[in-house]
């Protein structure tokens, strides 16, 4: 005890509350089996009193009997309201002592609560969070540049769309231009196609022998030789 209240070791001042509510449970335990004895013992007397006084000898003994039955009685009714005060107190006080102990016991969970947001504040503040956030905006916005550079058509990176528009319009107003100063011609019809005189051919004429290439040889050589 003086250990405890002038410093102790601090597993004791930790345990002593728990000690504490134990014994007191225990010790009421122990006051209300002995409140359940002197109301046995109130029983008995008053029990024995009743058949004193209605025995068949009605003389002084048989009312000094009874009179001292109820004396004992009257003193086990002190007795009762000692005990029963007692354990009105120690009830009060345990109900006391499991409340301050709750109360403790959830500050200290507050408190642990309290350190935990302390230190993960302390490595995340709004300043922090909020460049956090911008970094991550910027990542973003690079994903979905770098998405849009992949499937854009490749060979296509250097081409102005713009003068590729102009020059578009350019050819179709040139194609306008020719098509104006073109004249219409008319188509004529193709005269009629006069097919030739072919000279008909005998049946009966006989049909010229082509020579043969040998013959024309020998005669150009007998013409050469004067024969």
């Amino acid at each position: 005890m003086w250990s405890y209240l002038f410093g102790g070791n601090k597993q004791q001042k930790k345990e002593a509350p728990k000690k504490a509510i134990v014994e007191l449970r225990e010790h009421i335990q122990m006051l209300n089996k002995k409140r359940t004895h002197l109301e046995l013992q109130m029983s008995d007397q008053e029990s024995m009193a009743k058949r004193y006084l209605a025995g068949g000898d009605k003389g002084p003994k048989s009312k000094e009997l009874a009179k001292n039955a109820l004396k004992k009685k009257k003193g086990f009714e002190v007795q009762l309201v000692k005990i029963e005060n007692q354990i009105d107190s120690l009830e009060t006080q345990l109900n006391a002592i499991e409340s301050a102990n709750l109360n403790l016991e959830t500050m200290k969970a507050m408190k642990q609560g309290a350190a935990a947001m302390k230190q993960i504040h302390g490595e995340y503040n709004v300043d922090k969070v909020e460049d956090a956030m911008d970094e991550i905006r910027e990542q973003v916005e690079l994903a979905d540049e770098i998405s849009e550079a992949i499937s854009r058509p490749v060979g296509t990176e250097f081409v102005d769309e713009d003068e590729l528009d102009e020059e578009l319009a350019a050819l179709e107003a040139e194609a306008k231009e020719d098509a104006q100063q073109v004249p219409v011609q008319k188509v004529e019809a193709a005269p009629a196609k006069v097919l030739p005189n072919f000279p008909t051919v005998s049946k009966t004429e006989p049909k010229p022998v082509e020579e043969d290439e040998d013959e024309e040889a020998l005669r150009a050589l007998q013409a050469e030789m004067g024969l």
